[in-house]
């Protein structure tokens, strides 16, 4: 197990945006009880479509970001971006 983040961002289709929201929060639903991390939802300052969640101090991040791309993929969550449904994930661990 890696202790560690996970970073994930990605441009909402504008007229997806609410739709996307509920998935989000229930993701972060699922998240908190499965692994008790707290996500975060946050918006790009000068590009409000784009956004980016943030998982930290995950005992495995691994474990995690698997997680989220199968909730992300059972969910239809593609179907909500932009840019043909691309989501960049980013996983850091702590420094050693």
């Amino acid at each position: 197990m890696t202790r560690g983040c996970l970073y994930s961002y990605y441009r909402a289709d504008p007229a997806h945006r609410e739709a996307l929201r509920g998935v989000v929060e229930a993701l972060f639903r699922s998240v908190s009880q499965i692994f008790g991390v707290e996500g975060r939802w946050m918006q790009r300052k000068d590009d409000p479509d784009t956004f980016m969640e943030i998982y930290a101090g995950a005992a495995d991040v691994d474990a995690l970001a698997q997680f989220v791309r199968e909730q992300c993929e059972r969910s239809g969550f593609r179907r909500l971006l932009a840019d043909s449904g691309v989501r960049h994930d980013e996983l850091f661990v702590e420094a050693g």
